[in-house]
């Protein structure tokens, strides 16, 4: 079976695609396409989202950039070396191109925005096969950070594992078969820290297991 290469252009899942389009028509500076990945080719922390965010990513045309859960990863990443500054934007809400990733790539396990942040199982198979192509590239010494338990089933779908071997949980690892360690988190999101049910402290305890790993 051919490989199929990710593209902007992609339009794989109507619901979504019929999505962004009526998004744009709302939104006509917006992005609105499938969001690529950012950062290094090769790098030492591969971070995993669920998909772009309404008036982030989805905006932007960058992961995490624009929006709250953004200033909560970028700050953490610049906080732990991986990231040149912590802050996304420029003043006018545009992507700050100033900003770059140091052994860091981000990407999410839906490249669409999906209408009330929810991919449906089809339209995350769908789109799985290009972070599996993205994780099968990847060092074997990378440290994977899911962001969420939607992220982790995608990583856990990409690299043939069944859920039942390796359970989400905040500050969990799991060894994947080519030997790299999948990190888990609580998403960045709005809800979660605004419920305390993430705080930039425990969000760090994750970065420092990883930052271990990595050494």
């Amino acid at each position: 079976m051919t490989t199929k290469v990710f593209s902007t252009d992609c339009r794989d899942c109507q619901r979504l695609a019929d999505f962004l389009d009526q998004t744009r028509a709302t939104y006509p500076t917006y992005f609105c396409k499938p969001v690529p990945a950012f950062g290094v080719s090769k790098p030492k922390l591969f971070v995993v989202g669920l998909a772009p965010g309404m008036h982030g990513a989805n905006r932007t045309g960058r992961p995490f950039t624009g929006d709250t859960a953004g200033e909560l990863l970028y700050s953490s990443l610049h906080a732990f070396g991986f990231a040149s500054q912590p802050t996304t934007v420029k003043p006018d809400g545009s992507a700050d191109t100033r900003l770059t990733l140091i052994n860091c790539r981000i990407s999410n396990a839906v490249k669409c925005l999906p209408p009330q942040n929810k991919p449906t199982p089809q339209e995350m198979r769908t789109c799985n096969q290009y972070l599996a192509q993205e994780i099968a590239v990847l060092p074997t010494t990378t440290a994977v950070l899911a962001l969420g338990s939607i992220a982790h089933d995608a990583v856990l779908m990409a690299v043939g594992m069944k859920k039942s071997v390796a359970k989400f949980g905040h500050a969990a690892q799991h060894v994947l078969p080519n030997g790299a360690v999948l990190f888990n988190s609580y998403h960045c999101s709005r809800y979660n820290t605004n419920t305390r049910r993430l705080t930039e402290e425990t969000f760090h305890d994750v970065f420092r297991l990883v930052q271990a790993h990595i050494k």
